[in-house]
C-alpha cells in the first residue's frame, strides 16, 4: 500500500491526528481502565474492610493482574483483526488475478458513488489500478490503509504499560492515606488523574478537551459509586 507523509499536507503546520489511534485507543483505554477498575477495587474493599493491609493487597493484586489482563487482551484482539484484515487483502490479491475487469469495475464504481463522474471515475481507476491495483482496492474497497491497520504489539504494549502507571496512582494513594481517611484520599486522587487523562488524551488527538474530561471522570465516578456501593452492601469486594 502506498504510504502518505506528512511532508505532503497542505497544513504541515497541523498535521492530522488520525495517524496515533491505534496506539492512543489503546493507551486511553489502558489507562483509563487501570484508574476506575483498581481505584473501584480499592474503595471496595476499604468500604468492605477498611484495614490498610487488605485494602493494599487488593490494589497491588488488581494492578498486577489488570495489567497483564489489558495487555493480553489487547494483543489478542488486535491479532484477530490483523488475522482478518490479511485475509481480505489475499482475497483481493486473488480477484484481481482471476478478474481483473470486474475489479477495475468495481473500483469505478466506488469512485462514482464518492461524486465522479463515469468518466473521470472509470479514468481514475484505471490510473490507479497501473499505479498500484491491489493498494487501491485495499484502500478503497476494505478501508485499509498504514494508518488504521491492526499493530497487536503496540496495542499490547500501549494497554499494559499505561494500566500500570495509572492503576499505581490509587493503590499510591491508598498507601499515604492516613489511617480511617482511605476512600477520600482514593477518590480525590482518582477524579484527579481521570480528569487528566481525558485532557491529555484529547490533546494527543486534537479533540476538544471539555468533553473528552467530562466523559471520562463521569463515567469513572459512576463505577466507583456502584462498587463502593456494593462493598458496603455485602462486605465484600466487587
Amino acid at each position: 500500500m502506498t504510504e502518505y507523509s506528512d511532508d505532503l499536507s497542505a497544513h504541515p503546520e497541523a498535521p492530522h491526528m488520525i495517524n496515533r489511534s491505534n496506539w492512543l485507543r489503546a493507551a486511553v483505554l489502558g489507562a483509563n481502565d487501570g484508574i476506575v477498575s483498581v481505584s473501584a477495587l480499592v474503595v471496595g474493599v476499604a468500604a468492605a474492610d477498611p484495614s490498610p493491609r487488605a485494602v493494599l493487597i487488593a490494589g497491588t493484586a488488581g494492578l498486577a493482574a489488570g495489567a497483564m489482563s489489558m495487555a493480553a487482551g489487547e494483543y489478542v484482539s488486535v491479532s484477530s483483526q490483523s488475522d482478518i484484515e490479511r485475509a481480505d487483502i489475499e482475497r483481493e490479491r486473488e480477484a484481481l488475478v482471476r478478474m481483473p475487469k470486474q475489479e477495475l469495475e468495481e473500483l469505478a464504481a466506488i469512485y462514482r458513488s464518492r461524486g465522479m463522474s463515469p468518466a473521470t471515475a472509470m479514468a481514475a481507476a484505471r490510473e490507479v489500478t497501473e499505479h498500484d491495483a491491489l493498494g487501491a482496492h485495499v484502500r478503497e474497497e476494505l478501508g485499509i490503509s498504514d494508518v488504521n491497520s491492526a499493530n497487536p504489539l503496540q496495542a499490547a504494549f500501549a494497554s499494559g504499560v499505561t494500566f500500570s502507571v495509572a492503576a499505581s496512582l490509587p493503590v499510591l494513594a491508598a498507601f499515604l492515606a492516613p489511617a480511617g481517611r482511605i476512600i477520600p484520599w482514593v477518590l480525590a486522587v482518582t477524579l484527579l488523574a481521570l480528569a487528566l487523562l481525558g485532557a491529555v488524551g484529547a490533546r494527543a488527538g486534537g479533540a476538544p478537551t471539555g468533553r473528552a474530561t467530562a466523559r471520562v471522570v463521569v463515567w469513572g465516578i459512576f463505577a466507583m459509586a456502584i462498587t463502593m456501593g456494593v462493598g458496603r452492601l455485602f462486605g465484600v469486594a466487587a
